[in-house]
């Protein structure tokens, strides 16, 4: 009993003892936290900077209160943050019904983009070729493949979680200090983009952000509930490869023919090149070939990087003319109508709605083109490549663009002379660059003809600006196509027969007023494309005569911006697009326009280019004459080594502008090259556009053509009706003159000339811009201001009167002639010096004239001798 009660008394001792402990511990913290309060300052701001002194700051963090306190407050942080991921995750959850088997099948299964013309008739049906099958299980699916597809677009797939830290993180810092946009996401993430988010994939900026929390959270849950095959295999049966492709199996099928489990390692590395950027790698398309082969090399050299295959099988693959086996194109559009003008249209829906949607398919295009014209164009296309042309002029392609003037709408397109001819007929040339040679001169002069400057020339259809030679202002020897220099010819012949060297001043005019003006409105009117690849873009004066490349497509919205007025319009292809529920994602409406040059300067262009006697030098073709229907017409031929290689034609009226090239795919030079060999084309084409379907639909009727603006200045200069704008002034850079003319050569006289071959007459005068060299224009009586008398020299001998004898009622007057010979007219014989007689003859160097009466005295016969060069000499008779 006295050991229990002592065995207690200890334990309440010892209690005792640690309470005393706990207590006289916490006394003394207490002290010391008094004491330590006690230096600090008593001000609170002056003691709140006390404490935040680095050594403080240093010494408290690194005692055990200050190791404490982190650990309180990391346990809150972590607390917060499991609060803040579990809230999103539960948020975000009902996200993940969405991502089953059964969803995706629904959302990837096959589906087709239907292409319809203007009038809602079929033009293509967008469904692939063969079994267009989106959706195969894992063990469909090459082994190749998903090796190829892990190694180059996430080798960590297998051992993360669903997202790669370090690789979100250096994406984020390599956009946020403004390098290359980078990628952080993996396969899952990815896969979650493309099935979630793909019409929010665009939005990189702050907008972005919850979008990229989502594909986060929805990673990691999709890591939880699927495997990595599963994972695997739904981003290969949904990431885009290439057009509408999307999934591997329809890429395998499309390109190579084969179910995607039978791809060969070259042929998976190819296909899991593709989706990084599915538009630029798209097998058929030509220009990212040589950057699909590069892809795909990399794909190659990350297989074996992380060890899929060997350096022997990676050097195999790569020596595999891969793109060789591809299937044509052509074998996926069979009963394809306008072939290259749907292509040109889905391409363009890429760009605009995003590869992805249009890959998706569904959709519903109605686009601009007529099938009605489309048909008469491919027919008229047929039947010049059909006859004896292309072998005569050595052409082997063409291409052709009809649009409607008024809207910018493309009513009918062609790229080839055939779709499925060999080599090139894929090749859509109406989207190419190709150099347009003359057919680029309107749109010169109409920065021209804009030109205001107060005191300075302007310029209309009948303004000089010469024919010369222009070498050193030009750079490099500047001819045209004729060889020769026409000399003072007015814009309208020099448009009309598409002379260089006035093109050329016309350019300079432009420059000197504003420099980079002449490409500037070249761009603004519609052909953006010129000059804008490679060393086009660094091209001076060459420019002005087609010098540089641009595309068929935008020349004709440019020649329809002239039909309109000056105005341009943006160039449609596409009426409305619908997808399968039913939205509309794009629709076509009318816009007002920009006034690129005026009305005025539009109409000048329009009178010289419908002019058929100014181009009459240049031939009488079908195109500019066809019966109650008028067109301006231009021609233009660019040249390669001073031979023609390309022929084009353009042709506009209120309605409607078409223009046709004609040449070779590989640029080799014709063998005949003549500008209006397209005019067959156009003639047939716009007759039958105007008469059988604009008419009957009232947009244009037999005799239309452009009303002439407000302002606008005709002018008779030598018989021709010439047109200014309302801003010119006969007067400004003009002055009075008199210019004497040699009779004989009709050139101006020079000091050589005799003074009865000159002819002095009022002329105007007025100078060169470019040159500064004086032009004389009003010059009458056919005579040529620009040449020097070529017919009479300082050497040259004048006639002599060797005798003059008279009797039997004849006198007898016998010449030595001089350089000129004489003629019937040469002898002016007079007698008594008021009567002349008339019935002088010629014979030989013998004059003869009768008269009546006694015989004349001494010095009473006088005469004058004028030879064909008007060199004189004169006598009387002796006897």
């Amino acid at each position: 009993m006295a050991k229990a009660k002592k065995s207690t008394s200890r334990k309440l001792n010892v209690y005792a003892n640690l309470s005393n402990k706990r207590k006289a511990k916490k006394d003394i913290e207490t002290r010391r936290r008094a004491e330590y309060l006690a230096t600090l300052p008593k001000h609170p701001v002056k003691r709140l900077l006390y404490r935040l002194h680095p050594k403080r700051l240093w010494a408290y963090w690194f005692s055990k209160r200050g190791v404490i306190m982190a650990l309180k407050i990391l346990g809150i942080v972590v607390l917060l943050l499991a609060l803040l991921v579990g809230g999103m995750f539960a948020y975000f959850r009902k996200d993940l019904d969405q991502i089953r088997p059964g969803e995706i099948d629904k959302r990837v299964q096959s589906t087709v983009t239907t292409y319809l013309d203007r009038n809602g008739q079929l033009l293509w049906e967008d469904k692939g070729d063969g079994n267009y099958k989106l959706v195969v299980p894992s063990a469909d699916l090459s082994d190749n493949l998903k090796k190829a597809t892990v190694a180059i677009e996430d080798r960590n797939f297998f051992q993360h979680s669903g997202i790669s830290v370090t690789g979100t993180l250096r994406a984020a810092v390599n956009n946020f200090t403004g390098g290359d946009v980078q990628g952080g996401s993996t396969l899952t993430q990815q896969l979650v983009k493309q099935v979630f988010f793909a019409d929010q994939a665009s939005n990189r900026g702050i907008g972005g952000i919850p979008r990229k929390i989502k594909e986060l959270i929805l990673s990691i849950e999709i890591e939880r509930m699927y495997s990595k095959d599963q994972i695997l295999t739904l981003y290969l049966n949904e990431s885009p490869y290439g057009g509408r492709r999307n999934g591997a199996e329809s890429g395998a099928e499309t390109y190579f023919g084969i179910p995607a489990k039978n791809l060969s390692l070259a042929q998976a590395s190819l296909l899991a090149a593709i989706p990084q950027n599915p538009s630029t790698f798209d097998p058929y398309n030509v220009a990212g070939h040589d950057a699909l082969i590069n892809r795909q090399h990399e794909v190659l050299d990350a297989m074996r990087q992380v060890g899929y295959i060997t350096q022997a099988q990676e050097d195999e693959a790569k020596k595999e003319p891969i793109l060789d086996t591809l299937k044509p194109l052509a074998s996926q559009y069979e009963g394809i109508k306008a072939p290259h003008f749907v292509q040109m249209v889905r391409s363009e829906l890429e760009s605009e709605l995003g590869t992805a949607t249009v890959g998706k398919g569904g959709l519903t295009v109605t686009t601009t083109l007529d099938l009605r014209i489309q048909t008469k164009l491919e027919s008229a296309m047929t039947d010049m490549f059909n006859s004896y042309v292309p072998a005569y002029a050595g052409f082997t392609n063409g291409a052709a663009t009809v649009e409607d003037s008024q809207t910018g709408q493309i009513v009918a397109l062609v790229g080839s002379k055939d779709f499925n001819a060999e080599g090139f007929g894929q090749d859509n040339a109406a989207t190419a660059y190709i150099q347009p040679g003359s057919s680029i001169k309107p749109l010169v002069y109409s920065q021209l003809f804009e030109q205001k400057p107060t005191g300075q020339q302007n310029y209309g259809s009948g303004s000089i600006l010469k024919d010369e030679p222009i070498d050193q202002i030009y750079g490099a020897p500047l001819q045209n196509a004729d060889r020769k220099f026409l000399g003072d010819i007015t814009i309208r012949t020099s448009l009309a027969t598409s002379r260089n060297v006035p093109a050329v001043k016309a350019m300079a005019i432009n420059e000197n007023s504003k420099k980079g003006s002449t490409l500037q409105t070249i761009h603004d009117m519609g052909a953006s494309s010129y000059c804008t690849q490679g060393a086009d873009t660094t091209a001076g004066l060459s420019l002005a005569i087609g010098g540089c490349g641009l595309k068929q497509v935008d020349l004709v919205n440019a020649y329809a911006s002239i039909a309109r007025g000056g105005i341009y319009k943006p160039q449609s292809s596409v009426l409305e697009v619908k997808n399968s529920s039913g939205e509309t994602l794009k629709k076509w409406s009318d816009v007002a326009g920009k006034q690129v040059v005026s009305a005025q300067s539009a109409y000048v262009l329009d009178d010289i280019l419908s002019d058929t006697n100014a181009s009459a030098a240049l031939g009488n073709y079908a195109a500019k004459n066809i019966p109650g229907v008028k067109l301006a017409i231009k021609t233009g031929t660019s040249d390669k080594g001073g031979n023609a290689k390309d022929l084009w034609m353009l042709g506009y009226s209120p309605a409607l502008t078409m223009g046709v090239w004609l040449g070779n795919p590989d640029t080799t030079i014709l063998k005949n090259g003549t500008s209006s060999l397209g005019s067959p084309i156009v003639a047939s084409v716009m007759e039958y556009a105007h008469k059988e379907i604009y008419a009957p639909e009232g947009k244009w009727k037999s005799g239309d053509w452009f009303t002439q603006p407000a302002g606008i200045q005709r002018i008779n200069q030598s018989g021709v009706n010439q047109v200014y704008p309302s801003w010119w002034n006969a007067t400004q850079g003009q002055s009075n003159a008199q210019l004497t003319f040699d009779k004989v050569s009709k050139f101006k006289a020079t000091n050589c000339t005799p003074d009865g071959a000159k002819d002095t007459v009022n002329v105007t005068k007025s100078t060169d811009p470019v040159t500064k060299k004086d032009i004389y224009t009003n010059v009458p009586n056919g005579y040529d201001a620009t040449k020097d008398d070529d017919k009479h020299s300082c050497s040259d001998a004048s006639p002599s009167i060797v005798s003059i004898n008279t009797s039997g009622g004849t006198i007898t007057v016998v010449v030595n002639p001089g350089t000129f010979p004489l003629d019937s007219t040469s002898a002016t014989i007079t007698l008594n010096g008021t009567q002349q007689l008339s019935g002088v003859t010629l014979s030989g160097n013998t004059f003869k004239a009768s008269y009546n009466g006694p015989p004349p005295a001494k010095g009473a016969v006088s005469v004058a001798i004028s030879d064909t060069g008007y060199y004189q000499t004169s006598g009387t008779n002796q006897n």
